[in-house]
């Protein structure tokens, strides 16, 4: 914990630096860079918020190779709007981190979620003699957390993936808020399933 702590320190720290740095280069080069109504520089980055690094919010935009293989870590089933359920995947080095209790996450753990729409099961329910079994329909996203410390360092140490028919989601306000929601969970080194053995 103690370790995690410095870290988030001194990452924060060379966060707020770049951030100065930029916003420097910013005015050197402010005559060159378009302002918006307010008269306020533009910037592609992440501004700094209380409560959320500063810096560029970097995401995951390849699916790891061989992910369908992995292990399985649990399951999750998400009500309201989604109705979906998940089978949550590891690789060696997340089943390695579960079964041992290890938090925080080394760097090289990668856990998939792999989504798909629930659908009552009319052929299960003729056995049953009652509408109660449901079963995945069609897919409808697979997302990825890899944890590295040093590339993700804005982003709570993990890099957040989304896609939907094999390609990357890049609408950044929507996959900030991967991290936005995990960062609730600092305990758990932002992780929100637990192993299910």
């Amino acid at each position: 914990m103690k370790n995690c702590t410095v870290t988030l320190i001194i990452a924060s720290a060379l966060a707020i630096s770049v951030v100065i740095i930029s916003r420097k280069s910013q005015a050197q080069n402010a005559s060159s860079q378009p302002a918006d109504n307010s008269g306020a520089m533009t910037a592609d980055a992440v501004a700094a918020k209380p409560g959320n690094p500063a810096g560029p919010l970097i995401y995951v935009t390849e699916m790891p190779p061989g992910y369908r293989d992995w292990r399985f870590i649990s399951v999750a089933h998400e009500e309201g709007n989604l109705h979906s359920f998940a089978a949550v995947l590891g690789n060696d080095v997340a089943i390695k981190a579960y079964r041992e209790g290890k938090l925080p996450f080394p760097d090289g753990t990668i856990i998939a979620a792999l989504h798909y729409h629930h659908v009552s099961s009319e052929e299960n329910n003729k056995v049953f003699g009652r509408d109660q079994s449901f079963v995945p329909g069609d897919p409808s996203n697979i997302q990825f957390m890899i944890k590295d410390s040093k590339k993700y360092a804005s982003t709570g140490g993990w890099g957040f993936g989304h896609f939907q028919d094999g390609r990357p989601l890049t609408d950044k306000a929507k996959l900030k808020g991967c991290f936005d929601c995990h960062s609730q969970i600092q305990s758990r080194d932002l992780v929100f399933t637990r192993y299910s053995p």
